[in-house]
């Protein structure tokens, strides 16, 4: 950019209210005119944040069969090489590279106030001939929401005008406060693939149409004269990632079959310009659905908290689905421009990072968030510790927030092994900055957290780790039931992820270098159990008395288990 551009773009910024005056020189446009027919926004998995975070991309997300060394499994340098990235602040925004000093340099992400006034942007300049969607784990990931049972969120979401959305983390909450939420939102929910059961049918709930859909499965939006489909398609395996009790009404599953009969439907009543996928499946399973279901031109996709540069196209005979995702935690917004065709449509696409600093938060949306805070701030600012290291989650195996988690277990707790769930959802907070309440809720808040200790035998954590192995690298999409491996401390282990199942774990040892001995019982704990309820304290209280003791978390490094893999693999980058 010359110094004539960069005026023009500063003076374009400030007259549309979008960039903060700053010494530093903006490097990313947000104003872009409507290329074609209509513009598509999307944004998901922002688990609850309304504030700017630190977020550090993946160093490790490795992909297996077919989705071995392809994206989104291409990490750090490579995914630079791979989509011909060569800007610093693309860098910090794509990748963990450099991560500490350019988040010093650059500053936050994301933020609802950002985000609103970039989205109210991107609508301008379409001539408001577009639709946000949301890919749902929205109104789940901060103490706040798990205060206000995800209200906040709600209200945040009618404020920055989403139109439509579909969910996973939106049931944790119950069906009844799922119901209370859904009335208080302005824009439609839609999810193709959840069903009443035959107990609720016989117990008088009422579907919303003849195939005993829980929610609308599709909704038809006009813009500019364009009849675009919307199909929702919630996390398939919500009862089974999570606490089914919560959802004794529902049932869930991927449903391709009924996707196709559904499109099939569409196409020949509804006179549809353009068939949208709303997805929280997760990029592979996206892309294997894509590869079966004939006639679907777009899928938004959430769920693995991925970041497509660009977007991934796959052919099925003669017809074209292009694959977005948007990240997460509010970090990124996609847009893409449509030009439609007689039987086709071209587009241009952009992935967005919302750089905080950059941009004039809406006025709306920061009363709101003031509004909506007030109430819970004694608690949620209090001052509980710090770190000599960054603390993350997102990653195939063990994050340093994660280590804090199973620390504070382990101590509190005094037990031997512990095991930590792989959520994917958590900022990342800085070495030497507090440690507040609200931290440690962004990487605990759910409604089942209660933590366990219990003895378990040597061959029964191997199973753990075992099934938990083949739910992330079964190389069938379908069988993969999303989060990463089990987060632990206290034992060590070899993992070959292109293996079988009861077969990728081995050489587990303590960290005494003794094996683990499948029939001797070992202490464990833990924290959110799918299938019992739990009597412990919640995680929150756990670590909050840890790193409320010490003060200061010394953690050296972040240990990961052995990798047994092929050199040439892209999904891994220390």
């Amino acid at each position: 950019m010359n110094r004539r551009e960069f005026i023009q773009f500063l003076m374009a910024g400030y007259a549309a209210g979008i960039v903060k005056p700053s010494l530093g020189s903006p490097r990313i446009n947000y104003n872009t005119r409507l290329f074609g027919d209509l513009r598509l926004i999307h944004i998901t998995d922002t688990h609850a944040q309304l504030d700017p975070m630190y977020f550090r991309e993946p160093n490790y997300n490795l992909g297996v069969g077919n989705n071995r060394n392809t994206p989104p499994h291409i990490v750090g340098r490579k995914l630079l090489d791979y989509y011909s990235i060569d800007s610093t602040i693309m860098k910090h925004a794509f990748t963990h590279l450099d991560f500490h000093q350019h988040a010093k340099e650059f500053g936050k992400f994301g933020g609802y106030a950002h985000l609103k006034t970039v989205i109210d942007q991107l609508r301008h300049d379409a001539d408001d001939n577009s639709l946000l969607l949301d890919g749902g784990d929205t109104w789940q990931g901060s103490g706040l929401s798990l205060l206000t049972n995800g209200m906040d969120m709600v209200e945040a979401s009618n404020i920055l005008g989403v139109d439509v959305m579909t969910g996973h983390w939106e049931f944790t909450y119950g069906e009844k406060i799922f119901l209370e939420n859904l009335k208080k939102f302005n824009g439609d929910f839609v999810a193709q693939n959840i069903s009443l059961t035959e107990e609720a049918l016989f117990d008088g709930i009422e579907p919303v149409d003849d195939s005993n859909h829980f929610q609308k499965p599709y909704v038809i939006k006009t813009i500019n004269n364009q009849r675009v489909a919307v199909i929702g398609q919630a996390f398939p395996y919500t009862p089974i990632a999570n606490p089914g009790r919560l959802i004794p009404n529902l049932t869930f599953g991927i449903r391709d079959n009924e996707l196709q009969e559904l499109i099939d439907l569409i196409k020949d009543k509804e006179g549809a310009s353009l068939i949208v996928l709303l997805s929280h499946n997760g990029v592979d399973v996206d892309k294997k659905m894509a590869s079966k279901v004939n006639g679907i031109d777009i899928i938004f996709g959430g769920h693995t908290h991925d970041v497509l540069p660009k977007p991934i196209e796959i052919i099925n005979n003669n017809s074209r689905t292009v694959i977005l995702n948007s990240g997460c935690n509010g970090k990124f917004v996609s847009m893409i421009d449509i030009k439609i065709r007689h039987s086709s449509f071209d587009y241009r696409y952009k992935l967005l990072p919302i750089l905080s600093n950059q941009i004039k938060p809406s006025a709306q949306m920061t009363e709101h968030i003031k509004d909506v805070k007030k109430p819970y701030l004694k608690e949620l600012n209090q001052k509980i510790g710090k770190s000599n290291y960054d603390l993350y989650r997102r990653g195939n195996f063990n994050g340093s927030f994660d280590n804090l988690i199973c620390d504070s277990m382990s101590n509190v707790l005094d037990s031997e092994i512990c095991l930590s769930p792989g959520f994917r959802w958590g900022p990342t907070i800085l070495a030497g900055e507090d440690i507040l309440m609200s931290d440690i809720y962004n990487h605990t808040a759910i409604t089942y957290p209660n933590v366990y200790r219990r003895e378990m035998t040597g061959l029964t954590i191997k199973n753990i780790l075992e099934d938990v192995a083949d739910n992330i690298f079964n190389p069938d999409p379908y069988l993969q039931q999303g989060g990463d491996m089990v987060r632990t401390t206290g034992i060590n282990y070899q993992i070959t992820p292109k293996n079988t199942i009861n077969k990728r774990i081995t050489n587990i040892t303590l960290n005494n270098g003794k094996s683990l001995n499948d029939n001797k019982k070992y202490v464990v704990s833990g924290w959110a159990s799918v299938n019992s309820e739990e009597s412990g304290d919640p995680i929150w209280e756990v670590t909050k008395q840890y790193l409320g003791s010490i003060k200061n978390y010394d953690l050296n490094e972040v240990k990961q288990p052995t990798l047994a893999l092929e050199n040439d693999n892209e999904g891994i980058e220390n």
